[in-house]
């Protein structure tokens, strides 16, 4: 959402507490919104440097900034318990999945495949993390994405979903599907995944 002299947010969720929110925000790089991307060559999606994860109060203050960059912070998501974020960084130069402490400590590197991997949610028990990704292999299509990114765009025509655990560890592809899957989330048995898809 644009935000007139805010900048642009994204991807909030609230704390188990339900009065404070984790989000992403532009607003430190500029107050301005970013430009939409332009649709000339396809769907695309805004994947912004500027883009920080803040923990707020449900009414907007800003109690602190739990990154600060280099690079796309946004995407977030909190375990049930609240002690865990997980989100997506371009902070090593490739758009992949971080883990760290709610007061933004103990960032680890969860993902290294070249490509996209975003949008991840926790397991309720914590134990297991679903996200979408699109890992090109071709050289024209690894060409294309290295383009994109140089741009701060990601193109979401082709993802599907992948588990792994807490630590990054036994990553499996879970679906196969032409298109795009992509919105997964838990069930409460932990057993099952809801996800939305255009294949």
């Amino acid at each position: 959402m644009c935000i007139r002299d805010s900048g642009k947010t994204t991807c909030a969720y609230f704390y188990p507490d339900g009065q404070h929110i984790l989000y992403s925000s532009t607003h430190l790089a500029d107050r301005e919104c970013p430009p939409r991307p332009e649709y000339t060559r396809g769907y695309v999606w805004g994947a912004y440097a500027s883009f920080q994860i803040f923990y707020a109060t449900d009414t907007g203050e800003i109690v602190n900034q739990l990154t600060t960059g280099p690079g796309y912070n946004a995407e977030a998501t909190l375990s049930a318990d609240g002690k865990r974020i997980v989100f997506t960084s371009q902070r090593e130069g490739d758009l992949d999945i971080y883990s760290m402490n709610s007061d933004g400590s103990e960032v680890r590197r969860l993902t290294h495949e070249l490509g996209y991997d975003g949008g991840p949610f926790f397991s309720p028990d914590g134990r297991w993390i679903v996200y979408r990704a699109h890992h090109p292999a071709e050289p024209e299509a690894v060409a294309h994405y290295r383009e994109l990114l140089a741009q701060e765009l990601v193109e979401p025509m082709r993802m599907d979903l992948y588990l792994m655990r807490a630590d990054g560890s036994e990553k499996r592809q879970t679906t196969h599907l032409p298109g795009a899957s992509f919105a997964p989330f838990f069930f409460p048995d932990g057993e099952r995944i809801i996800f939305a898809s255009n294949y």
